[in-house]
This record gives structure tokens, C-alpha cells and sequence, in this order.
């Protein structure tokens, strides 16, 4: 199955130097629908009003961290489904194994650009 790279796609950092170029490599690479938030409560407004085929997530903010908003995203019935990436600028092995409990999609350590951001979507939705 192709992917729809129409679908909405929600990009979450509180460093907003970091949302935008995460948002710009989204769209070099293809995606037309992304909304961002710069906190995890924000995020989670946002994911109850709309549908998101991805949410791409920094570790590292306040007040709710990258680990809280995976955490909240996998416990609710309606929002379990959704592909989660985290981004992280820390590559601890104790950090990795926590997100893949808790359910992360995949696992982005910055820097990265667009090559490897299209390599961990493709790894989590499908070749594009």
C-alpha cells in the first residue's frame, strides 16, 4: 500500500528552531498536511480533534515530555494505532528501551536530515 502522503502529520517540540526544520523536512520529502504543537498537552488537544496518520515527537520538553505524550497516545483506544517516531538528541541504550516499551513507532537520534527522516517513516508506514 502506498503512502498517503496527503495524511495529516503532527510534528511536537517545545525548541520551535527545531519544529520548524522538522516540519521543512516533512514537506521536502513530501508530506502536504503537517501541523505542529510545542508541547505534549498541546499535541494531545490536537490529537483528539483530529485524525494523524504520524506523530513525530522530540524526547526532551516541558511540561510533558516526548515519553509522557507516548505513553498518553498509546493508552487511549483511539489513538493507540498511531505511528510514533521519537527524536532525541541523546542515543542512551536505558532511553531506547523505554520508548520501545512504551510502544515508539521508531527512533530518530539528532542530527538527521531528510534522507534518514524518509528512511525511519519509510520503516514505520511503507516505502514512498
Amino acid at each position: 500500500m502506498a503512502v498517503d502522503l496527503s495524511m495529516r502529520v503532527l510534528a511536537v517540540d517545545d525548541y520551535q528552531t527545531m519544529l520548524r526544520i522538522v516540519s521543512s523536512l516533512l514537506r521536502q520529502i513530501g508530506f502536504t498536511n503537517v501541523d505542529t504543537a510545542s508541547s505534549g498537552p498541546e499535541a494531545m488537544s490536537k490529537i483528539k480533534w483530529a485524525e494523524y496518520g504520524l506523530i513525530i515527537s522530540d524526547w526532551n520538553m516541558e511540561p510533558m515530555t516526548g515519553l509522557q505524550l507516548l505513553q498518553e497516545v498509546r493508552s487511549s483506544e483511539a489513538t493507540k494505532a498511531i505511528p510514533f517516531i521519537m527524536i532525541t538528541a541523546e542515543s542512551k541504550t536505558e532511553n531506547v528501551v523505554a520508548a520501545k516499551q512504551a510502544g515508539v513507532s521508531n527512533y530518530i537520534v539528532k542530527p538527521f536530515n531528510a534522507v534518514t527522516l524518509k528512511q525511519k517513516i519509510s520503516s514505520v508506514l511503507g516505502e514512498f
